[in-house]
């Protein structure tokens, strides 16, 4: 049986190493990012560190430095993060928003000119949730209040009253695409997908703890209950991934990183909410979706797999970066909530295949895809438009503040 102690230590273990790696992610994103000729950060560095300096610049990616620097600041009261905080924020207002409809655009070029106008939900989450985490970092009013506006163009143009919801993708004026543009950022051009409303949840809760407005709360508990009612297969512990309108289920995959990602973050949401009824039904059902994951999701490396089909059979063995960092903050998650030791061993595990296959000892940060034996792809790029500092980042964030602030 595993004592208490060891449980003690191997928890100051993990928490001494994110909070090292915490640094070293913030420190390649600083030296290695700014683009210094263009302005803004540059859109994409391949694996060899080649730099593509022309390369589009996406929302996605600004709105995640942003975030990313802003919390980093406020964890670990470095000021060169919210310089680079500033930067991100003065980037994103001056070129990635649109002065005449509002919101902001899906990416610019590398000179800051607007390239793909329409108006993407997931792209607008992110950059809600990153002008409420840059508020609470510097305090200042300007940012809160974009967010707010965001907030309610997100509400008036997205929300769908009939059945609830948000839809995914809009033209530049806000007006739905006609059938045959495909505006969809996903492989499935559906009305609704749990990623998206997973996001749109996680930057309503950030918003949440900068701006306690009623209509806000409102909309936050409506988000948990159509994710618990709607998203969550229960009988498979996982979500579904793609819904038309009226919330009938389009595939039958099973993500397992959105499904440890999305345990913590319901959890996190409705903790932040405050509603006992709602944080009773959650701890339930993100306990569920960490166990099946336990369960059906990993590989004996500690490594999550990518994809499974409908009866569960891996359909990507391939291991992305993102849903490894999610399984050390899921499982621990799942540990404070149940006390179940097996959780923080997973945490562990996950971590030592990070540090093992995943960091690039040689230039810093981690590689974005590794094989089903480990072996990095060459042809993945270190940064672009999707790989950002904000999981792996946010990773050790949420360590640091679950596990304690201090080594």
């Amino acid at each position: 049986m595993t004592t208490s102690h060891t449980i003690s230590q191997t928890k100051s273990d993990l928490l001494h190493s994110m909070h090292k790696e915490a640094q070293q992610i913030l420190a390649f994103w600083a030296n290695h990012t700014q683009d210094l000729e263009h302005g803004g950060f540059i859109g994409a560095i391949d694996s060899d560190m080649t730099v593509q300096s022309k390369s589009p610049k996406g929302l996605v990616l600004n709105s995640r430095i942003l975030w990313t620097f802003s919390k980093g600041y406020r964890l670990l009261k470095n000021d060169e993060y919210l310089q680079i905080a500033g930067r991100a924020y003065e980037y994103l207002s001056k070129h990635f928003y649109d002065s005449t409809y509002g919101g902001y655009y899906w990416s610019v070029d590398y000179q800051g000119q607007p390239l793909e106008t329409r108006k993407h939900i997931y792209g607008q989450a992110f950059t809600l949730y990153a002008l409420s985490e840059y508020h609470m970092a510097c305090g200042s009013a300007e940012a809160l209040e974009r967010a707010q506006k965001l907030y309610a163009e997100m509400e008036a143009y997205c929300y769908d009253s009939v059945n609830k919801g948000y839809f995914e993708a809009f033209s530049r004026n806000w007006s739905l695409p006609v059938a045959e543009e495909r505006l969809n950022i996903y492989t499935q051009d559906d009305a609704k997908s749990m990623n998206s409303h997973l996001h749109i949840m996680e930057a309503y809760t950030n918003l949440l703890r900068a701006w306690d407005f009623p209509h806000l709360r409102n909309k936050l508990k409506e988000l948990i209950e159509v994710t618990i009612d709607h998203i969550v297969d229960r009988p498979k512990g996982a979500f579904a991934l793609y819904f038309d309108e009226k919330w009938q289920v389009k595939s039958d995959e099973i993500s397992y990183g959105h499904d440890i990602e999305g345990s913590w973050l319901l959890d996190e949401a409705a903790h932040v909410l405050g509603d006992e009824g709602l944080i009773s039904r959650v701890k339930q059902i993100a306990l569920e979706m960490a166990e099946a994951v336990y369960e059906h999701g990993l590989d004996t490396d500690g490594a999550l797999w990518n994809e499974a089909n409908g009866e569960g059979e891996i359909i990507d063995s391939d291991k992305d970066w993102w849903p490894q960092a999610e399984a050390v903050v899921g499982f621990i998650n799942a540990y404070t909530s149940s006390g179940d030791e097996k959780f923080v061993h997973a945490a562990v595990k996950a971590w030592e295949f990070i540090e093992n296959t995943l960091i690039d000892k040689e230039h810093g940060e981690w590689f974005g895809k590794v094989s089903k034996d480990g072996i990095p792809y060459a042809d993945y790029q270190k940064t672009n438009a999707w790989k950002c500092p904000y999981h792996n980042g946010r990773a050790c964030f949420e360590i640091i503040e679950r596990l304690g602030h201090s080594e």
